[in-house]
């Protein structure tokens, strides 16, 4: 008789968030396939009744053979008549929203309620046309895939611009701003540096990268890195240890964390002086493990590469905050100003 064969065991285990399992399987503790769908605008006055945002969505399907979904948000009160169409926000999700940690690639949906709410914001309060689209996750689809994936969305974008009541009736194309938040973040930058300001070819025309505590690493520590975690560490929050962790599990075979794909302003990074980038806004936050590399791309993208670059910190908050549980806090206020601010000034620049 031949021994029975052993039972699967975890080879890597990030909190219990992300579980990869001796035999390939991943395991998750919440699962984008099976989180429930929010049917209801979020309670922003605190009343116990949710609000009207004055927001309309749906889901469709982007990617049939990836099965990957977006989420369209439009402002209710626009429609075909309204001569002054607005702006499109392109945005990418980070893996927060599951009591708020950090997902680095290998979590997160646009259904989820942090992504969600924040969509619904940015929709309403700039106000914008906003796409929100899930892209595949790692370890099963290890990047550049997620980044491709990205890529792959803004041709969808520009190839729907005229097909979608949704998009064509109120969508400014034109003035296209990429974002994303953590995972999503580090996409928008791979698309803005991948297509610039024209690349996508007309009607589409990126104006600005909005890139929200986006995820990013290197081989070498930044001081704030090298701080130790307490042992105790809540697991909602970053820590050195964690993104090296996520690392492992979502960086190509062989790779280290001085990869272009996360180190994106590194030593192996691609020079980008020679591209046509359009405006950054880079929001940092003070109590995220990663805020020195923030600052430190912000530098070398404007200092060295010549790129028009705005940089924020956020005061007492951490990685991934625009997508927490709760977007309705006084830094999510102040972070949704930055962004219209920043939209506004460069929505019509040249």
């Amino acid at each position: 008789m031949s021994p029975p064969s052993s039972s699967p065991h975890v080879v890597e285990d990030i909190r219990g968030l992300v579980q990869l399992m001796s035999d390939g399987t991943v395991r998750r503790s919440a699962d984008p396939a099976s989180f429930p769908v929010v049917d209801a605008d979020p309670d922003a006055d605190g009343d116990g009744e949710p609000d009207d945002l004055g927001v309309e969505w749906k889901d469709v399907t982007w990617h049939r053979e990836h099965d990957l979904n977006a989420r369209l948000y439009r402002p209710r009160h626009l429609g075909a008549s309204n001569d002054a169409r607005i702006p499109v926000i392109a945005y990418f999700h980070g893996g927060g929203g599951a009591g708020g940690a950090a997902g680095f690639f290998c979590l997160g949906s646009g259904r989820w309620p942090g992504p969600h709410n924040w969509c619904l914001r940015l929709a309403s309060e700039l106000p914008a046309v906003v796409v929100s689209f899930d892209y595949r996750l790692a370890p099963e689809h290890r990047l550049p895939a997620a980044i491709d994936d990205g890529e792959a969305a803004m041709a969808w974008l520009r190839a729907h611009a005229a097909h979608d009541p949704s998009l064509a009736d109120d969508a400014d194309f034109a003035r296209v701003f990429v974002a994303g938040a953590s995972a999503g973040g580090n996409i928008a930058h791979h698309v803005a540096a991948t297509f610039g300001k024209a690349g996508l070819g007309a009607p589409v025309r990126i104006r600005g990268a909005l890139l929200l505590t986006p995820a990013m690493s290197g081989e070498a520590r930044t001081r704030t890195e090298a701080v130790p975690a307490p042992p105790n560490a809540d697991a909602t929050v970053l820590t050195a240890d964690m993104v090296d962790r996520y690392a492992r599990l979502f960086l190509p075979a062989g790779a280290n964390r001085d990869h272009p794909a996360i180190n994106v302003s590194g030593p192996g990074a691609p020079a980008l002086a020679a591209v046509a980038m359009p405006p950054l806004l880079v929001v940092a936050a003070e109590r995220d493990v990663l805020k020195e590399r923030h600052a430190q791309y912000a530098r070398r993208m404007k200092e060295e590469w010549g790129k028009k670059v705005e940089y924020a910190e956020i005061a007492g908050v951490g990685h991934g905050f625009s997508e927490a549980d709760d977007p309705w806090t006084p830094p999510a206020d102040q972070l949704v100003r930055l962004v219209r601010r920043f939209v506004v000034a460069h929505m019509n620049a040249e």
